[in-house]
């Protein structure tokens, strides 16, 4: 895959992670689930738009490259549909006076604003909305596994390995994978699947997390994956969301 973090790497990054031998590659699981993390209006905003103007109705928004993702989380999404495979969706939730934000208000002005919170934020994008066999994951924090049944549901599920992406990078993604890779999941980042609102940041993230949490890949590599896998492997809900 390209890696466009190359850009920001100079000699002596790349010949330290070379001496390392972080990167290895851990590979695909058998039993995969993709999980779309965070594809909400709070992270997208209502349609593509530069970020600087997306923020200014949708303090979250990450702009365009949201919208980019979710056209890649779209191809994702439809794969693991046609095969069967579990999709779990996170999106955050808060009181509407914003007491369970708790930690959040010392770094987050958002969170000190005030009136109550518009539940629209945290509303999967309608582009890739929810179908009842895929399970959605309410979190206050940023890692989709801190707080949440979402351990529990891999297990019930016998899930080996997740294909994550979604926003942002540098922080639900990331949380959520370095959760996963401690519990001993197998885990991809589909590179062109995820967001951030600071270049850099989506960048040294990717390059972090393939040097040693995770593969990052590219969604046609994930694609062609699942669609090799066997149809049919997991008894999914049906109405439970």
């Amino acid at each position: 895959m390209a890696r466009d973090w190359e850009r920001f790497l100079n000699q002596r990054d790349r010949d330290v992670l070379q001496a390392l031998g972080f990167g290895a590659r851990m590979g695909f699981g058998a039993r995969p689930a993709l999980v779309i993390v965070d594809a909400n209006y709070e992270f997208c905003g209502k349609r593509p738009l530069p970020i600087l103007e997306s923020i200014r109705q949708w303090r979250g928004s990450c702009g365009e490259e949201g919208w980019a993702a979710v056209a890649v989380m779209k191809r994702l999404i439809d794969v693991a549909h046609g095969k069967g495979l579990p999709v779990f969706y996170s999106t955050n939730t808060r009181r509407a006076d914003r007491w369970d934000a708790g930690s959040w208000r010392w770094k987050s002005a958002g969170e000190k604003l005030p009136g109550p919170r518009d539940a629209r934020l945290d509303d999967i994008v309608d582009e890739i909305a929810p179908r009842p066999q895929d399970i959605i994951i309410r979190k206050t924090k940023p890692s989709v596994f801190f707080g949440t049944p979402f351990l529990s549901y891999l297990n019930l599920l016998k899930v080996d390995s997740l294909l994550v992406c979604g926003g942002t990078t540098s922080g639900c993604v990331r949380a959520t994978v370095l959760d996963a890779f401690s519990e001993n999941l197998r885990c991809a980042v589909v590179a062109d699947g995820c967001f951030d609102r600071v270049e850099v940041s989506h960048a040294m993230n990717l390059v972090d997390m393939h040097a040693k949490y995770a593969d990052v890949v590219d969604a046609d590599e994930a694609i062609k994956f699942m669609a090799g896998l066997e149809s049919g492997k997991f008894d999914l809900p049906e109405t439970i969301s």
